[in-house]
């Protein structure tokens, strides 16, 4: 059997379980590169390897340190846009293939670094892959979900559930908490490696970036061997394979899935591919095809990236240390309370997966909001107090670090699964891909411009910073309300509806969405219509179950077993 249908021979709940595997080594490769370079510039050889520091791992150029870790976001920004169009052009699968084959070559590149320009040209290669990785998966895992647990899919360890027999889960539940655990894993690495040759080996930094490779080769040796998104098989009229693939997912052919395969090809009928500069018409507000207002989709995107980045949470991220240090912990402790708080976050998202589906979009935005104002508000008073009064650093410190833990846990649980998944939400299925190239560019232009501009901030206000950001936080509670739609339980064709409406406020797009989401209804067409003039069923077989392929499992919606 060729490779592109191995998963035939799967039943559904294998296949969902391979998706989402292969998901998971995907996003696992985004968080492990976000984090491995904090142990990186930890190590003295590779300080003095690439010329910005001492033999014994003084930093003397921040500046040139910063732009080696900062330009692999602008690799990033590209390889989203660039892997995106891709995505929609040749599929999610291939698009996969090719970033993970530029995130192979950067990371082999960056741990053979032999000089300060060596590095930066393979931080940018790093980058282009992670960007095109982390643009594509979340909108692979988003289309292949059902609407009502797509947000629990992005936050939460999936393990198959035997009480949905009906409709296997979908596989994605793992990303947000992959990208946690790559960060994790990233620091606990490092933190053991510290301890070769006390620190000056330069296995310790070699190893960390070659690790690198190892999510990539498993990812170009299997991903091939997963099918492609139905709704993009759909927009490039496959929609013979979209109804397989759909129905195995699902398991089943019932009148659910029916209703759902002919919103999908209702939609495809309609779209056109996006051209390679899109995103810059789209930004514009000059952006063609038959989706309404997609250059608000586009800032939507892009702010609510760069909002979750001005929470706190990179700075909570990377100062921590220096926190730690200014309560008095030794270093012990310290490396111990910090690989905590870089732990933590996986708690969060095991949370948000229960929560992001039943309280919406909206809620878990809003209410994180107040909470890290809350908690930002709470943790600037008590640095303040220690400030003013240096002698009781020692008793309140345990109270302020206590709310850097409770900061990345309420983050993890709303803000860091919600950010990235509106914007694979919210775009029509011809761009989706290259739309969801916006929230990422919000991601690297929050988390670059919040690293260039904390050391200032921490350098001239210090722990005041903190009051800066319960103000953000605050804001952006009522910037959520007026201006972010909700996308909770209503499946990926039909949010369209809420961007039909002139006006950008919330509350109009309800009332769009209330006149136009019923999309077979619009066009007075029966699910069984819509499927049959999508000429999806040249068997005869429209709304039942089809007869099972050579070595093909099927799942026998009315009697909750393979067949």
């Amino acid at each position: 059997m060729a490779v592109t249908t191995w998963w035939r021979k799967l039943s559904p709940r294998q296949l969902n379980v391979a998706v989402q595997a292969f998901s998971l080594i995907a996003i696992f490769f985004e968080g492990y590169d976000q984090g491995v370079m904090g142990g990186v510039n930890a190590a003295p050889d590779y300080v003095q390897e690439v010329g910005i520091g001492l033999p014994d791992g003084t930093v003397t150029s921040t500046v040139h340190q910063g732009g080696i870790v900062s330009i692999y976001y602008l690799g990033c920004i590209v390889g989203a846009f660039i892997g995106g169009w891709l995505a929609d052009r040749i599929g999610r699968i291939n698009g996969m293939v090719i970033g993970a084959c530029f995130a192979l070559v950067g990371g082999a590149l960056q741990a053979a670094t032999q000089s300060s320009s060596f590095i930066l040209v393979a931080r940018v290669v790093t980058g282009l892959g992670t960007g095109a990785l982390t643009g594509i998966t979340p909108v692979l895992v988003s289309e292949m979900s059902t609407a009502d647990h797509r947000g629990g899919f992005l936050g939460y360890v999936f393990i198959a559930n035997c009480k949905m027999p009906r409709f296997p889960h979908a596989p994605s539940r793992t990303l947000i908490l992959v990208a946690d655990l790559g960060i994790s894993v990233a620091y606990w690495m490092s933190f053991g490696l510290s301890y070769v040759d006390n620190g000056y080996s330069e296995v310790r930094w070699r190893f960390l970036l070659a690790f690198q490779c190892f999510p990539a080769l498993l990812l170009l040796a299997g991903v091939k061997l997963l099918p492609d998104s139905p709704r993009y098989l759909a927009s490039v009229g496959r929609n013979d394979e979209a109804r397989r693939v759909l129905e195995h997912l699902r398991g089943g052919y019932g009148p659910e899935v029916e209703k759902e395969f002919a919103e999908i090809c209702v939609v495809a009928k309609d779209s056109k591919p996006a051209s390679p500069l899109q995103f810059a018409k789209v930004l514009a507000g000059r952006g063609s095809g038959t989706a309404p207002h997609l250059g608000r989709r586009a800032w939507l995107s892009l702010w609510l990236q760069i909002m979750a980045s001005w929470s706190g949470i990179t700075a909570v991220t990377a100062y921590s240390p220096v926190l730690l240090t200014q309560a008095g912990y030794s270093s012990t402790k310290q490396n111990g309370l910090a690989g905590g708080l870089n732990t933590i976050g996986i708690i969060g998202t095991i949370i948000s997966a229960q929560i992001v589906d039943r309280l919406g979009r909206r809620k878990c935005l809003m209410g994180g909001a107040l909470g890290l104002f809350s908690v930002n508000l709470i943790a600037a008073a008590l640095f303040e107090k220690s400030r003013a009064d240096p002698t009781a650093s020692t008793h309140i410190a345990p109270a302020a670090i206590a709310m850097l833990f409770l900061f990345n846990l309420i983050y993890a649980a709303t803000w860091g699964t919600v950010a990235f998944l509106l914007p694979t939400e919210i775009f029509p299925s011809e761009m989706r891909a290259q739309g969801n190239g916006f929230g990422i560019t919000g991601w690297a232009i929050g988390v670059g411009w919040t690293t260039l501009v904390n050391p200032i901030m921490f350098g001239s206000i210090e722990s005041r910073t903190y009051f800066i950001f319960a103000g953000l936080n605050l804001i952006w509670v009522f910037v959520v309300f007026f201006f972010y739609p909700e996308t909770k339980d209503r499946s990926l064709e039909s949010i369209d509806a809420l961007f039909s409406s002139s006006s950008p406020f919330y509350t109009k797009m309800e009332e769009s969405y209330r006149q136009r989401s019923d999309i077979l209804g619009i066009r007075k067409l029966s699910a069984a219509e819509a499927v049959g003039a999508a000429g999806s069923s040249p068997d005869g077989t429209a709304g039942h179950q089809r007869p099972a392929e050579d070595g093909e499992k099927l799942y026998d919606s009315s009697h909750h077993s393979i067949v």
